[in-house]
């Protein structure tokens, strides 16, 4: 049996162990749930949540690529308040450090949302920036390190637990966004988001998702990942949640040497539920093979030449 200690902390948060699972993939757990003891996870990172319930995008919205998939579902959920009623009790009750995902169309938006979640009791909010601002013609807060900024701090204004940003990797520098929100008061970063693409049916001559492009998420983008987090950790001093492509424990220790604290695991768990408790044991066996007596001493460790 290993004795290397798989706990770590997240900006104040502790997690039994460094894996939690991606917004989006995991919905709000009860699927899941059938499978296995949801406190086996580090946390869950609900499915992202709106002020008002949304029905999300036509089909199609989810399209297989050969290394992932790109995904245009457009935040289907039951809204914040629904959420606090009718998942968030439940929630509560599996022992697992709980995330809420939120997406706005207004700072103020965010704001409203920090203080209700807050008050419900979630463990840590996720700002998610890649969101078109209704105020700027649709162009998206995580573009522009003013207004991603912006939603930063009306995010800390109103919330009473730690605020992580989830940055989007469709940028010309990732960094100036991660100082940006961190100046801003963000307590943590998360990255990557997804990464826009498209693909085109060659027979009808249409695009294969409704919304014509989506986000692309699975193995091909993980070494994207772990360079935008590589870069992130040089150029500011707060705890990263490293995210995309994780199927395995060296994808996960590869994130958490370039300077991630914790890993998400997203995709993964569509092909194999099981996927998040296979990438912590390949951590644990990693740490072990290496002579850790922590998996958080592998955060940070990178040998560059």
């Amino acid at each position: 049996m290993s004795k290397v200690d798989l706990s770590v902390n997240l900006a104040g948060m502790t997690m039994k162990n460094p894996v939690v699972v991606a917004s989006g993939t995991f919905g709000f757990g009860r699927e899941y749930g059938q499978f296995y003891d949801l406190a086996n996870l580090g946390g869950i990172c609900v499915k992202g949540l709106t002020l008002h319930q949304r029905e999300g995008n036509p089909p199609p919205r989810i399209a297989e690529t050969p290394m992932g998939i790109l995904n245009s579902v457009g935040l289907q959920n039951p809204g914040v308040d629904g959420f606090i009623q009718h998942e968030l009790p439940w929630l509560k009750e599996q022992d697992v450090r709980i995330i809420a995902n939120i997406s706005g169309n207004t700072p103020e938006e965010y704001g409203i949302m920090c203080e209700k979640l807050s008050k419900a009791g979630v463990d840590m909010i996720e700002v998610n920036i890649s969101c078109p601002n209704v105020k700027a013609g649709g162009l998206q807060y995580g573009v522009v390190p003013e207004m991603a900024a912006e939603v930063a701090a009306q995010a800390k204004s109103h919330a009473s637990v730690p605020v992580m940003v989830k940055l989007s990797p469709n940028v010309t520098d990732i960094t100036a966004i991660a100082k940006a929100v961190v100046e801003a008061g963000a307590d943590a970063v998360s990255l990557i988001n997804t990464i826009r693409g498209m693909r085109i049916d060659v027979n009808t001559r249409r695009p294969i998702l409704k919304m014509n492009t989506g986000g692309l998420s699975g193995p091909a983008v993980l070494p994207v990942a772990v360079r935008m987090v590589w870069e992130v950790a040089q150029a500011v001093d707060v705890p990263i949640l490293g995210m995309g492509g994780v199927a395995k424990g060296e994808d996960a220790a590869q994130l958490m040497l370039a300077g991630a604290s914790a890993v998400a695991v997203g995709t993964a768990c569509f092909a194999d539920p099981y996927a998040p408790l296979k990438v912590r044991d390949g951590l644990e066996e990693i740490a072990a093979r290496q002579g850790l007596e922590r998996v958080s001493q592998l955060t940070g460790g990178v040998q560059p030449w």
